[in-house]
């Protein structure tokens, strides 16, 4: 009898789950969920004008007169369309434009974006000593990730730090799990 009265409700759940996004719905229709970053940075020109779902993280923000341009490093997105945190699966960057005023300040260098954009060619500029095509994209919507929240590191006895988990070396009796008694050795926490 249980079961039949929670499967009732689990079914009036599920759709507000479900519809629960963060890109507004009148965008959502238009992204071409078959493009890639990599498609796109091989042949920016042959994709203008389509509307693509990027991540990455923010290395420059620069209020110019007419947009902010902001200098993106791409990084993969999850399921909710969160961009990952290491920086090492980076396919490259881009160049993102937001035409209505976004004040540098809000999106500092660092800061985890997800942005909906259409397509609007590549640009060639130097980077370091060498010529770099960004794809360039202007954005249709802008989301801000909130800072990660990192663990501080836990120091053992003598001040060196040691990680979650790992042991450290403890020159002294300790008594262990189920009072097994150690004169020295490692200590696990």
């Amino acid at each position: 009898m249980a079961r039949f009265g929670i499967l009732p409700v689990a079914f009036l759940l599920l759709p507000a789950c479900a519809g629960q996004s963060m890109i507004p719905l009148d965008l959502e229709k238009q992204i071409d969920p078959t493009l890639s970053f990599a498609r796109v940075k091989e042949a920016p020109t042959t994709h203008q004008g389509k509307v693509i779902v990027l991540g990455g993280e923010v290395l420059d923000a620069t209020r110019l007169k007419e947009h902010t341009r902001l200098t993106v490093l791409q990084l993969p997105t999850s399921r909710n369309h969160e961009p990952a945190m290491d920086r090492t699966k980076s396919q490259g960057r881009f160049l993102a434009f937001q035409t209505e005023f976004l004040d540098p300040a809000t999106v500092p260098n660092g800061t985890r974006i997800t942005i909906v954009g259409k397509i609007s060619g590549a640009t060639t500029e130097l980077l370091d000593e060498m010529d770099y095509t960004y794809p360039t994209v202007t954005i249709q919507f802008l989301k801000v990730w909130p800072e990660a929240m990192q663990l501080p590191p836990r120091y053992g006895r003598y001040g060196f730090p040691y990680s979650y988990g790992y042991p450290y070396w403890y020159a002294g009796p300790y008594w262990g799990p189920y009072g097994f008694y150690r004169p020295f050795g490692f200590v696990y926490w």
